[in-house]
Order: structure tokens, then sequence, then C-alpha cells
């Protein structure tokens, strides 16, 4: 089991220490950072998350029985007029608990704050197409794909192209309750 608390300075070195390369980098968090992930980066990331009224939710995740940090995850483009938000940055950064079930403890997790905290009615993402692994545990989850932006981020000499995936608020209910 996990649980996911607020991310702040005190993670900063770890998270930086998993971000080890530029394709890592840009399959984590697309455009946002530049490689090498910095302090500084992130202090821009955090200053104005966690909080009432906040765009952005951001977590480190934590393996319950251990209580070592596993993992990050964010809700962010937090909007309260139109009930949506978007979930990004998800990784489980601890190599040794990879294929054992925690991205899909974390995506629900982070979706029970969005639809039962948060009260929002859609939540998105974007996922590069190459990555199976991740797209199953989305799809497993309840998200659906809307469509494929083409050749939308580019590594070195090629082109990565992307699902844009999202759940409402009635399908995470339906899965929630196994409908």
């Amino acid at each position: 089991m996990i649980e996911l608390k607020y991310f702040d300075r005190s993670d900063f070195k770890q998270l930086i220490d998993w971000i080890d390369s530029p394709q890592f980098m840009l399959q984590w968090s697309g455009p946002t950072f530049e490689y090498p992930l910095t302090e500084s980066q992130l202090e821009k990331y955090i200053e104005n998350a966690n909080s009432e009224n906040a765009e952005a939710m951001i977590y480190k995740v934590i393996e319950s029985e251990t209580g070592k940090v596993i993992g990050h995850i964010s809700l962010g483009r937090i909007d309260q007029k139109h009930k949506s938000a978007r979930i990004g940055k998800v990784l489980i950064g601890d190599q040794s608990v990879r294929g054992k079930g925690i991205g899909q403890q974390m995506i629900n997790e982070i979706l029970k704050i969005a639809f039962e905290e948060l009260h929002l009615h859609r939540v998105s993402l974007g996922v590069f197409d190459f990555n199976t692994s991740a797209i199953t545990c989305y799809e497993k989850a309840g998200f659906i794909k809307e469509g494929l932006l083409r050749d939308s981020s580019k590594n070195g000499d090629e082109y990565w192209s992307q699902w844009e995936m999202s759940i409402l608020e009635n399908e995470w209910q339906e899965m929630k309750h196994g409908l």
C-alpha cells in the first residue's frame, strides 16, 4: 500500500537523483523542466502548489510499510470553473518496486483526491505511445484514449507521439463501484 504526502524541499535530492538522463526527463515531465533537474527548477515547481485554491497538488509517494519515498505524482492545471485537472509527472523512482501495482495505486489515490476532495468532473493526462505499461495502467483505472498527438515532442533526432487520455467523474464512480 502507498500514501500520498505533499512533495516539499526535503524531497528535492531524491527526485533529482531519479531523473538521470534527458530522455527520462522528457518522458517524466514533458517540456516542463530542462535537464539536468535542479533545485531552483523544483522551487519554481512547488511555488504555488499544495495550498487551498492552488492550481497544482504535488505529491511524493510513500510505501506505507517502510515509510520510504518511492515515487512522485502531480495533479496540475486544476481548474475549478471547468472542474478539470491533469495528472502529470507520474514516476515510480524506486526500481525495486516497479511492476508491483504501485502505479495503479498511485493513479487511484490521485483520482480519489480529484473526484472526492476537489469535486472535479474530468481528469486528463498525456502518455508517450511507446510507454505501454503506463497506458495499460491508465486504462485499468478507467482512462479512455481520446486521440494521438503525432510527433508532439522532439527527443534528439526523433519525434515522440503522445496519447491524450481522460476519465470523467461518472466513469470513475463506475470503476470504483465495479459496475
